[in-house]
């Protein structure tokens, strides 16, 4: 048998049986895999559809299959087949995590529900990763990441911000969802390590995005009776967006009294008035001081903001691409791309945002060709 990578992260040790696709599900077994986890990633024939998305370095290992997906074992079986769910009930009885992103009667006709995964393995944790909750009357709905920010209000206070609906320019949605499978199976994998009880795991995107908007702007309807509408108004107001100056754009934020007290006595604004002096009376007028600052940003450059601003230790940045992000000096200084040798060339990938003194995570590996580990895992259970 091929010689076994040293264990690495917090993770290590624990084997995850990974029958999601797309991004919601593989971007949560990802991190799982970076920080250390045996992920066997079981596909069809025709493997996950992101293998065939966006650019690649070869047929099947698109951009977004290839990030969400490193590090991973390939194993290709056809869940219609009889013995190839039988490979899977062996390869189950030796994993800690089950997680899947089918729907409920899909999962369960294939013979692979929490009754029938917990029976071959007690103490599993098994995590269903959901568009919605199946205890709800949406529970067989398809979803997709521009559905659910739809269900959710996302493009609704975009319009209140845009003067139109719109999604927000990243899959929201799939990728805060991701993260809280992540979080839910570890603390069920945390409560089997204090009891030895393994446990099944609901993550619906709809419940996790409602979940999620609702943090500000719940707002007036937090409180029986209502206080006023379910909105926070700063977040989405027309005038917040970047000031464009002489010759861009900067993002600053002005904001709490000691910033505003410091920009005041900095800039001289003539429209800011005594009154604005405290948070709470600038909120209620939070519309005109957006506007005015606004037109007080066109009167300098960029460079002349940004240097005044942090001086002044006032919230600003420089608009940026995110192609600037991969030459980025704080980026690079920490260490957060990390350079992977794979057969097709070299991947450049973004790595481990987190930093563990004792258990540190790195990107995995590179990512696997379709069916890459399929002989390999089968044999190794089998003991060819």
């Amino acid at each position: 048998m091929a010689s076994q990578p040293a264990p690495f992260g917090p993770l290590a040790g624990i084997r995850v049986i990974d029958l999601t696709s797309m991004v919601f599900g593989p971007y949560a077994t990802q991190i799982m895999a970076d920080m250390g986890a045996e992920v066997i990633k079981i596909e069809p024939p025709k493997g996950d559809d992101t293998r065939y998305i966006n650019a690649g370095q070869a047929p099947g290992l698109g951009a977004i299959f290839v990030n969400c997906n490193r590090g991973k074992k390939s194993v290709v079986l056809d869940l219609r087949e009889e013995a190839d769910r039988a490979a899977l009930r062996g390869l189950i009885a030796e994993a800690d995590v089950f997680i899947h992103s089918m729907r409920g009667k899909a999962i369960a006709r294939l013979g692979f529900d929490y009754a029938a995964v917990s029976a071959i393995k007690p103490d599993i944790v098994y995590t269903n990763c959901y568009g919605f909750s199946r205890r709800g009357p949406y529970a067989d709905k398809p979803a997709y990441d521009d559905t659910i920010q739809a269900e959710c209000g996302l493009p609704y206070v975009q319009g209140l911000m845009n003067g139109e609906p719109g999604f927000v320019a990243t899959i929201m949605a799939d990728k805060v969802a991701g993260l809280t499978a992540l979080y839910a199976t570890t603390m069920a994998l945390f409560h089997r390590e204090r009891t030895g009880e393994g446990q099944e795991v609901e993550v619906g995107m709809f419940e996790t995005m409602a979940s999620f908007m609702l943090v500000e702007h719940a707002g007036g309807r937090l409180f029986e009776p209502a206080l006023g509408p379910a909105h926070y108004h700063r977040a989405a107001n027309r005038h917040r967006r970047p000031y464009r100056t002489k010759d861009g754009y900067v993002a600053a934020l002005v904001y709490n009294d000691r910033h505003w007290q410091a920009f005041v006595e900095a800039v001289q604004p003539d429209w800011a008035t005594p009154e604005m002096a405290t948070l709470a009376n600038r909120a209620g007028q939070i519309d005109y001081i957006y506007q005015r600052l606004g037109e007080t940003f066109l009167t300098r450059t960029t460079a002349e903001w940004l240097d005044l601003l942090g001086r002044l230790n006032v919230p600003a940045a420089p608009l940026r691409s995110t192609d600037d992000l991969f030459d980025d000096p704080h980026l690079n200084a920490v260490g957060f791309f990390e350079e992977v040798p794979t057969p097709q060339g070299k991947i450049r990938f973004p790595g481990v945002p987190t930093w563990f003194s004792k258990t540190p995570g790195r990107v995995a590996g590179p990512t696997p060709e379709l069916g890459r580990d399929t002989a390999a895992v089968l044999g190794e259970r089998s003991g060819d």
